[in-house]
């Protein structure tokens, strides 16, 4: 992917998205996924994973990543607010459902897989465990995520009880003859599962090209959370991505 830097992209119009560069996170990664669905052009800008920037905290409050900045108007960071900036953008096609119970529903499960606590969240806890605390950037994660023995004592739980969640969504919706989330449509919570299941298990080498301790960390490997994965979860990443997206991923 083509990045500016923070001290150019302050002064280009239009959106910016600020990414971690050369990594495909998962938070990051569903921003453009959302962005490249309703063809909403921007100008990707450069941050370093797991470090802070003086010139980004200066233009946006903070120094992580995604952030969106369209025009002069504030900072976005989360992933709900990226999500209404680009609805507001593009109307069409829409992410989210008009009908009040899909639309509820569909933030509900995304705020499974992307909030604090969600799947994201304490996955990326268990990460931190299998790569250590021992050099800058994982610790600057570790402060980021909350990093302590009850936080990381409490996430194989944790997701291995959203992934059953997810799982029984898509088992009721396949009955219902749909193969998204929620609805007969696609929606923002399943191009946030598409980003997050490399959590799960990332894609192919020639499709997602990754360091391997980076690979071998994103790859689910607890027994007993694994075991709460059920097929359908990358059934459905792998179905978005032919029909929806477009690899291999740029990052």
């Amino acid at each position: 992917m083509n990045y500016v830097e923070v001290e150019e992209a302050i002064g280009l119009p239009g959106l910016r998205l600020v990414l971690s560069a050369g990594v495909p996170g998962p938070w990051g990664e569903s921003a453009k996924y959302i962005l490249h669905v309703k063809r909403i052009p921007y100008t990707a800008v450069r941050q370093v994973a797991g470090t802070e920037s003086e010139a980004l905290r200066r233009w946006t409050g903070q120094s992580n990543a995604p952030i969106a900045i369209y025009g002069n108007e504030a900072p976005r960071s989360g992933w709900a607010e990226i999500l209404a900036l680009a609805e507001r953008l593009a109307p069409e096609p829409t992410l989210v459902p008009a009908d009040p119970e899909l639309r509820v529903r569909m933030f509900g499960l995304a705020s499974e897989i992307c909030s604090e606590r969600g799947f994201g969240w304490e996955r990326r806890l268990m990460l931190l465990t299998a790569l250590g605390t021992g050099n800058d950037v994982t610790r600057t994660l570790a402060r980021r995520y909350g990093f302590g023995e009850a936080a990381v004592a409490a996430a194989p739980g944790r997701t291995a009880e959203i992934l059953l969640l997810l799982s029984k969504q898509l088992r009721a919706q396949r009955a219902l003859g749909s193969p998204y989330f929620v609805g007969d449509r696609l929606s923002g919570v399943d191009l946030y599962w598409a980003a997050f299941a490399l959590m799960v298990e990332p894609l192919g080498d020639e499709q997602c090209k990754l360091h391997p301790r980076l690979r071998e960390s994103y790859a689910l490997r607890d027994p007993a959370v694994r075991a709460a994965a059920d097929e359908i979860l990358l059934e459905h990443r792998d179905f978005i991505y032919r029909t929806h997206l477009t690899l291999p991923l740029d990052f």
